[in-house]
């Protein structure tokens, strides 16, 4: 059967990108739906560890990037923890006025 939402499509699919860090993708799946509700995210690309979501309404000041920044490590700590931007301050940064988020596991 079809995903009636992007965010499902990681369940209905039996996607396994972040088995490292997780193995259960209806976890996956409930934090993008809301994103989606929040920010207007979609799922626009799935890789074998790789996850990019379109972002139409992201944050735009720093402090609600910080609280964004902090679901984004709690999903995909390796973006923080090995990145360019390993301190969640520095993250959070970028994350301002940011229309694709981009998640990978390693």
């Amino acid at each position: 059967m079809p995903s009636t939402r992007g965010a499902d499509t990681l369940t209905d699919l039996g996607w396994r990108g972040p088995v490292n860090h997780e193995s259960d993708m209806t976890t996956f799946s409930a934090v993008l739906r809301s994103w989606e509700e929040r920010f207007g995210a979609r799922v626009v690309a799935l890789g074998f560890a790789t996850l990019h979501v379109s972002v139409a309404a992201p944050p735009t000041d720093r402090d609600h990037a910080l609280r964004v920044a902090a679901e984004h490590l709690a999903f995909c700590p390796d973006n923080v923890r090995a990145s360019d931007t390993p301190t969640l301050d520095a993250y959070a940064e970028t994350l301002v006025d940011l229309d694709l988020w981009s998640f990978w596991w390693d």
